[in-house]
């Protein structure tokens, strides 16, 4: 066996926290590109990080087989990071959402297969030489994987003086610099550090990598990071440590360390993490088919499973009195992304508006974290109707209805005119015409456009109430 016991538990205690952050990641908002592709990139360098383990237990007929695993999961963060630092790039930058569909559903699926084509193939890989081989399929390998990160590299460094927050923006360009240097002293031919300390260096990197994204996306969320943060990695270290510590005393006390032990040591602590991280998620599946029978149990459970989850997010500090007119317009658009999704509107701090509060007051309702989204939720509504021309109609295509179709029909309706995947029924015949309109007369950048503008005229009337309660 070539490893140290301290080897051993480092690249455990390494596997376990890539693999949480992971789906910390994933549990956040997989729509969101940057939380998806980084979460899919630590998750795949946990699996080469655990591959790289169990090579080292492994028979001599098993192991040209996990390291061959190894090395494909171990290659793929690279792959995963590049399209979410993209989509991370300012709405300004024109070019980014193409960028974004052309990695995403191009470049990114032909990289993946080119790196399972040389990994699997024996043109360049031999166990034994540590992938150190020559010729053009090696050369291919190292093209695609280090060649994507150094764009993305390029154009975050390049738009760094147009972002905001910059100061969270440069240490993000620095956590990309990092796993790009780590990614290449991996794969390219140096011997300057031993393998393991190569592997466990890039999950350092790649740790700070999606903690650095964790914060932006809190920031873009107007939400607190920190409490909701701690709470899920202690719920993590407390599941993997009563399950995998049963295993570990196994381990010690009579086993010793072995290829089986090892895998249903990894494999219990992943199981743990996962149950944990995603307690909400298995909870709601689980009322499915208990409380079958009963919608309205599984909808109050399913609100109180949202109010736990929002509570921790809600960032009770934020003064939205002194915040810029941007900065407030920004946080609306926000909410209105949320529309359909209580559990995430309550999270916004538009939810502490002193009008809320008072709403909240006059209808004798719970000051709880759902009802400020529902309150929300009304108080937006309103506000969107003021953009409504007035008696003529429920839908136009002239210029005075554009600011009220933009917000209406894709976040209060929830159609989404630019998606193949999308499918509706039963639609109404002015929803029908709405959707047609967009698909033939409006494009996507100038929807865009439209949003931003309509949400800066509803958050200059949020403000507006905000200051007149502020004198009251």
């Amino acid at each position: 066996m070539d490893m140290t016991q301290s080897s051993l538990w480092l690249e455990i205690i390494t596997f376990g926290l890539a693999l949480w952050l992971g789906f910390y990641l994933l549990s956040r908002n997989p729509a969101k590109l940057a939380l998806h592709f980084t979460s899919l990139g630590l998750i795949a360098y946990a699996l080469g990080l655990a591959f790289n383990l169990l090579s080292q237990l492994a028979p001599a007929t098993l192991v040209s087989i996990y390291v061959r695993l190894q090395w494909l999961f171990l290659l793929l963060p690279g792959l995963c990071w590049s399209p979410a630092i993209i989509s991370l790039l300012p709405d300004r930058v024109s070019f980014r959402e193409r960028l974004v569909r052309l990695w995403t559903y191009g470049l990114f699926p032909l990289a993946a297969l080119c790196c399972v084509a040389t990994i699997a193939t024996g043109g360049i890989f031999d166990p034994s030489a540590n992938l150190r081989s020559s010729g053009w399929p090696y050369l291919l390998l190292v093209l695609v994987v280090i060649v994507p990160m150094v764009i993305s590299v390029v154009l975050l460094a390049v738009a760094l003086r147009t972002v905001r927050p910059q100061r969270m923006f440069s240490l993000l360009l620095f956590a990309v610099i990092l796993s790009c240097t780590s990614t290449g002293l991996l794969i390219l031919p140096f011997d300057w550090l031993p393998q393991t300390w190569l592997i466990l260096l890039l999950g350092g990197d790649l740790v700070f990598l999606g903690i650095t994204i964790a914060v932006l996306d809190a920031f873009d969320e107007g939400e607190t990071l920190l409490p909701h943060f701690i709470r899920s990695l202690d719920a993590a270290l407390l599941m993997a440590f009563i399950f995998g510590g049963q295993v570990t005393l196994a381990i010690a006390l009579s086993t010793g360390v072995t290829l089986s032990m090892v895998t249903l040591l990894l494999s219990t602590i992943a199981l743990a993490i996962a149950f944990s991280t995603f307690a909400d998620q298995f909870q709601g599946v689980l009322d499915k088919f208990a409380f079958a029978s009963m919608p309205r149990l599984r909808k109050q459970r399913a609100e109180l499973r949202a109010v736990a989850s929002a509570l921790p997010r809600v960032d009770d500090g934020v003064d939205l009195v002194s915040l810029d007119d941007s900065e407030f317009a920004r946080l609306t658009r926000r909410a209105f992304s949320h529309f359909g999704d209580l559990a995430h509107l309550a999270g916004s701090p538009l939810t502490q508006l002193p009008v809320v509060e008072n709403r909240l007051v006059a209808r004798n309702a719970t000051d709880d974290a759902i009802e400020r989204a529902v309150e929300l939720k009304t108080l937006l509504t309103e506000s969107l109707e003021r953009l409504k021309p007035h008696n003529k109609g429920d839908f136009g295509t002239s210029d005075e209805w554009r600011y009220y179709n933009a917000l209406y029909f894709p976040y209060v309706v929830g159609l989404k005119p630019y998606s193949r995947r999308a499918t509706y029924g039963g639609l109404d015949q002015s929803t029908q015409e709405a959707l047609a309109w967009f698909q033939t007369s409006v494009p996507e950048r100038t929807l865009y456009n439209w949003q931003n503008a309509a949400a800066k005229l509803i958050a200059h009337d949020l403000k507006a109430q905000l200051m007149c309660d502020e004198l009251v």
